[in-house]
């Protein structure tokens, strides 16, 4: 239970200590990026492509980010921290075609059990393809590149076993035509259906809103993200509960819980940059303007971890 603070049950602003007593976990769940800095863990080793052909060292690196993911999974577990997103990086360059070895074989038999770990626990697990995957590029090697990096991504899902994972995506640039870019996007998509398992789409800061990322996800049959910090610098005419009364439904033919993003500008940087932690007020207008509906909320800050403090999860 979210325990409300002294202030906010005076009646007054409360934007750095607990937050109100509105939901419990069973309602809205939370979770953070990649690492843990507490620990301190991390899922998101690489190495420069030079050093790809090092196929010892890329071994090593993804039997650390494997274990660290148990270790990670184990520590939320414990503090009633029901998601987590791995880091893209869980097998550098899996995709690139100069990776040395069939990694499904030598890692396979630790992602299953990493898996299974996670549903044994209650966790949920996610990854966010980076933003150089654009399947809505006007060039094809762009394309290839971005559909096959998704493939390693559902790849992943298929060997943890993951049926509620969640590959969540921007849908790139516009390219100076937005419908097309859109037309582009779907099309190249259509034919995936082993991503389009997994696959969410996201509203992004710049060039596509919550309504347009909506009208993709629902030409291809898969959910809508929102993120509620790039929805407040784009938000294309819609409030924020407008927005998810248009997103929240595209998760039901999934049959698995909402997921959306929360974070906070940092003040010392340009706009839509990420802050250490959250803003309480951005917060409480995220669950006011869900309305008591169920949802998953990735907390997406430099602070990781420690992000959720003041959200009501106790760090130590």
């Amino acid at each position: 239970m979210i325990d409300a603070g002294a202030d906010q049950v005076r009646g007054k602003p409360n934007t750095t200590g607990p937050i109100p007593a509105l939901y419990t976990g069973a309602v809205i769940r939370l979770g953070y990026p990649t690492q843990n800095l507490t620990i301190p863990a991390s899922t998101n080793r690489s190495l420069r492509l030079a050093s790809l052909s090092d196929a010892e060292r890329v071994r090593t690196l993804v039997g650390e980010n494997v274990a660290d993911l148990r270790t990670i999974l184990r520590w939320n577990a414990e503090r009633g921290v029901g998601l987590f997103r791995m880091g893209q990086n869980l097998i550098p360059f899996a995709s690139h075609p100069a990776f040395p070895y069939d990694w499904e074989a030598e890692h396979g038999e630790d992602l299953r059990e990493a898996g299974e770990l996670a549903r044994d626990l209650g966790i949920r697990l996610s990854m966010h393809p980076g933003q150089y995957i654009h399947p809505g590029s006007p060039k094809p090697e762009v394309v290839e590149r971005s559909i096959n990096e998704l493939r390693y991504v559902s790849r992943v899902f298929d060997v943890l076993g993951e049926p509620d994972g969640v590959a969540v995506l921007h849908m790139g640039g516009a390219y100076a035509d937005k419908p097309e870019s859109a037309a582009r996007f779907v099309r190249a998509m259509t034919y995936e259906p082993r991503v389009l398992r997994y696959l969410a789409v996201e509203n992004d800061e710049r060039v596509w809103t919550v309504a347009e990322v909506v009208r993709a996800a629902r030409a291809l049959g898969i959910p809508a993200i929102v993120d509620a910090f790039h929805h407040d610098l784009n938000p294309g005419g819609l409030t924020l509960r407008e927005a998810l009364d248009l997103s929240l439904p595209t998760w039901e033919p999934r049959g698995v819980r909402p997921k959306l993003h929360l974070s906070s500008q940092d003040p010392a940087k340009q706009a839509g940059a990420h802050a250490y932690s959250v803003d309480t007020r951005d917060w409480e207008m995220l669950v006011e303007a869900l309305e008591g509906r169920e949802a998953d909320v990735m907390v997406e800050a430099k602070g990781k971890e420690h992000a959720l403090a003041p959200l009501g999860v106790e760090i130590r």
